[in-house]
C-alpha cells in the first residue's frame, strides 16, 4: 500500500502559539487565562494565544502574544517551548497545530484582554486545574504546571522569583507554591544551603518577628542543581 500523499496547497492547516504563563503572588501560584469574546468556545476561559503571522518566527509568534496578551509594554519573564499539539479536533475551525509555550515571571501585575478576549485575569492554579477551558488547553495547562514543577527540581528557577536578597524562608514558600504542597523548613534549609552555586550568604540578616534573625541570601551562579531537588 502506498504512502498516503497530499497536496499542501489543498490542504488547509494553520500553526499558532498557546501560552502558559505564570506568575507568584501573595496568595500563591496564578495562571493567565482569557474569555474568549468570539467563536469558537465564546465566553469559554482559555490559555491565551494566537495564529502565527507569515514572516514571523515561532519565538516572535510567543513574544508577541505574551505583549498582547498582558497589555504590558516589557515582559520579563523566562520563556520556553513547552511542546506540539496537533490533534485534528481540536480546533473546529481547520486543522490547527500549536507550539505551546511556558512563561514565568514574579508578581506581573494585572493584565488587560487583547482584541479578541473579553476579558484576562490572573486565575488561582486550583480553579484553572478544575477543566472547562476550551480547545484543549485542560491538557496544555497540566502539561505546563508538570514542567515548571520540573524544572525547579533541577534548575535554579526559583530564584527568579524572590527578590534581590530574600531568605530561606522565601525562597521555600516558591517551591510551596509551585509544588502546591508544604516543605519541611529545616530539611529545605540544608538541602539548599548545601547545594553548590545556589545561594551566596550577603553576611546581612532580616528579622521575622520573635525569634533569631534570619539570613539574606542573594542568587548564586549555578544553572542547574546537582543534587536536584526532589519532590517527595
Amino acid at each position: 500500500m502506498g504512502e498516503w500523499q497530499q497536496d499542501p496547497a489543498t490542504f488547509p492547516q494553520a500553526v499558532a502559539v498557546d501560552l502558559v504563563v505564570f506568575t507568584l503572588r501573595e496568595d500563591g501560584l496564578r495562571v493567565l487565562l482569557v474569555t474568549r469574546g468570539v467563536d469558537p468556545f465564546l465566553w469559554r476561559r482559555a490559555l491565551p494565544g494566537g495564529f502565527v503571522g507569515p514572516d514571523e518566527t515561532l519565538d516572535a509568534a510567543a513574544e508577541r502574544e505574551l505583549r498582547e496578551e498582558t497589555g504590558l509594554r516589557q515582559v520579563e519573564a523566562h520563556l520556553e517551548q513547552l511542546r506540539s499539539y496537533g490533534d485534528p479536533g481540536r480546533d473546529p475551525r481547520t486543522r490547527v497545530i500549536s507550539v505551546a509555550y511556558l512563561a514565568l515571571a514574579p508578581d506581573l501585575p494585572d493584565v488587560t484582554p487583547g482584541s479578541d478576549a473579553a476579558s484576562a485575569a490572573w486565575v488561582p492554579i486550583d480553579q484553572a486545574l478544575a477543566g472547562g477551558l476550551a480547545f484543549d488547553h485542560d491538557r496544555v495547562l497540566a502539561d505546563g504546571l508538570e514542567r515548571a514543577r520540573a524544572k525547579l527540581e533541577y534548575s535554579t528557577l526559583a530564584t527568579a522569583f524572590c527578590p534581590e536578597e530574600f531568605t530561606v524562608a522565601d525562597l521555600r514558600g516558591v517551591y510551596e507554591a509551585v509544588w502546591g504542597t508544604g516543605l519541611d523548613p529545616r530539611n529545605f534549609h540544608r538541602k539548599v544551603t548545601g547545594t553548590p552555586g545556589l545561594l551566596i550568604d550577603t553576611g546581612r540578616t532580616r528579622s521575622e518577628g520573635p525569634g533569631r534573625p534570619a539570613a539574606l541570601y542573594r542568587a548564586g551562579d549555578a544553572v542547574g542543581l546537582n543534587p536536584p531537588l526532589i519532590r517527595d
